[in-house]
């Protein structure tokens, strides 16, 4: 399957997403509050993970659009670290020329870094395991990051895992580890 087989597969069935949830909330009093918020947050890390798993494939959209963003954000976070440590020149300016040309090459390191590292296509990125880790890191961005109420969190992060996992089904490839 493809990235658009993915994310067309993700935003179609979403609401079968939020039916099970609904139906776990309402039978057996499963503590998730399916608010617009949640919902909505909900259909973006739905979506995200339904695609997600193909990160470790270099030509895939999703590593080729993730990639840039890592890059900058690395580079970024180390002129952040960096910038109280430069004081080469007695003009401001130049310091902070310096720094960023520092971190633009941290950045065009961490570009190549990124491919180097990532595992295999079809390798550990491509489990259950992952798919969990991705419903908990996004229930904690949201629930300690955003502070949306725990029942919305959990609901965003179990709806994100079963994005993740949704991708797993459609490539026929369901694997623990």
């Amino acid at each position: 399957m493809n990235y658009e087989g993915h994310v067309l597969g993700g935003i179609l069935t979403y609401p079968l997403a939020v039916l099970f949830l609904a139906l776990l909330r309402y039978y057996a009093n499963f503590p998730v509050k399916l608010s617009f918020i949640a919902m909505a947050l909900g259909y973006a890390f739905y979506v995200l993970g339904s695609d997600l798993p193909d990160l470790d494939h270099p030509d895939a959209l999703i590593h080729r659009g993730s990639k840039p963003i890592v890059a900058v954000l690395v580079g970024s976070a180390f002129f952040v670290k960096l910038i109280p440590y430069i004081n080469f020149t007695s003009y401001g300016w130049a310091n902070l020329a310096i720094g960023w040309g520092i971190s633009a090459l941290v950045a065009f390191c961490s570009w190549h870094a990124y491919t180097a590292l990532m595992p295999k296509h079809r390798g550990v990125v491509h489990s259950l395991t992952f798919a969990a880790i991705y419903g908990i890191l996004i229930f904690i961005a949201l629930y300690y990051g955003v502070e949306i109420s725990f029942e919305e969190s959990l609901f965003v992060g179990i709806v994100a895992s079963m994005g993740y996992v949704l991708h797993l089904l459609l490539d026929r490839d369901v694997k623990l580890i």
